[in-house]
């Protein structure tokens, strides 16, 4: 899967599907679209808070802010959608996935829950089909056997 193809597949098939599985190469193209768009909307955001430091009225840099902010906000569920079915390729519930978020804001458990999912990300999914549907790489095997 590519860029173009992971980022259409997320944002347009699989908007809000949490259940299925993802493949490491879905999450990872889907998460670099994400860090270059946050990146250009941060860059503009810093040139327009620049170039209009002048203070009065509101500037353009929190109208970037706002901007910024919605597009968290609108990609928040893909996302969140995308993330699950990664935990799905390696078996493991996305309930897990929930539980590491919400343990993430305890004070200093944060950082190995931020690992622990990384790590989750980085790792290849089972082979074949499991309890969560059929392996994304090879979907030519069958997942019935699990129905």
């Amino acid at each position: 899967m590519g860029f173009t193809e992971a980022v259409r597949t997320v944002l347009k098939q699989k908007y809000a599907t949490f259940s299925g599985r993802a493949s490491r190469s879905e999450y990872w193209w889907f998460m670099l679209f994400y860090f270059l768009v946050m990146f250009v909307l941060g860059f503009l955001g810093g040139v327009l808070a620049f170039a209009t430091s002048g203070g009065g009225a509101a500037s353009p840099a929190s109208y970037a802010v706002v901007i910024c902010g919605l597009f968290i906000l609108a990609i928040l569920l893909p996302l969140t959608a995308l993330q699950v079915r990664r935990f799905h390729d390696r078996n493991i519930s996305g309930w897990w996935y929930l539980a590491l978020v919400i343990l993430g804001f305890i004070p200093y458990v944060g950082f190995g829950t931020g690992l622990a999912i990384f790590i989750i990300d980085v790792l290849p999914g089972t082979e074949g089909p499991n309890k969560f549907g059929a392996d994304p790489l090879r979907p030519e095997i069958r997942a019935e056997v699990f129905a």
